[in-house]
């Protein structure tokens, strides 16, 4: 005859029971955590990509509207008509971007602004009107080029595709992870 008490075998069995079910917990409530984390991880850069491609849109559409009235010898459309336009995309942004990103699309804003406002480059005395306008109306890419280059630290965008793996596959990795020596 054994050792073991009739109920030692039951016990042993419900023990193991409970300590698989609560590993299931476990790694079902982990599991659940990862998942929400890569969904709000997901809405996060989708909502920035949004707004930053919305605004880079109307900026883009108010340079063209000043170029395209400046060569043609027209007066530039009024601040509260680019205001109109421009304030719909500038005000996600301006709630969900961080500092660099809200301070280069302020920046960009306010040279748009002053190009279209009462404050107009072309009444400026002893400057040539049209020369001066266009001189500013040239630098509105280089304060995009800035916004878009702080948009891309923001969401980790890099200028270069990731190489591909020996099966032909591109191996995807993490930003934080370092690349490897070419």
């Amino acid at each position: 005859m054994s050792q073991i008490p009739w109920w030692g075998l039951p016990l042993v069995a419900v023990v193991f029971a409970l300590a698989g079910a609560v590993t299931a917990q476990f790694v079902l409530t982990r599991n659940n955590d990862l998942l929400n984390r890569a969904r709000r991880d997901r809405r996060w850069y989708d909502e920035r990509k949004e707004a930053y491609v919305r605004l880079l849109a109307a900026f883009e559409h108010a340079t063209h509207r000043l170029r395209t009235s400046s060569e043609a010898g027209e007066k530039p459309p009024s601040a509260l008509v680019y205001v109109d336009q421009v304030t719909p995309a500038l005000m996600p942004v301006r709630l969900l971007a961080s500092g660099p990103v809200r301070s280069a699309a302020l920046a960009v804003h306010l040279q748009l602004e002053r190009l279209h406002g009462e404050m107009n480059p072309a009444g400026v005395v002893g400057v040539q009107p049209q020369t001066h306008f266009r001189e500013l109306l040239a630098q509105v890419p280089l304060v995009m080029q800035q916004f878009e280059a702080a948009i891309r630290d923001e969401l980790g965008i890099v200028d270069t595709p990731p190489r591909p793996a020996l099966n032909g596959r591109a191996k995807l990795r993490r930003a934080s992870e370092p690349s490897e020596p070419k």
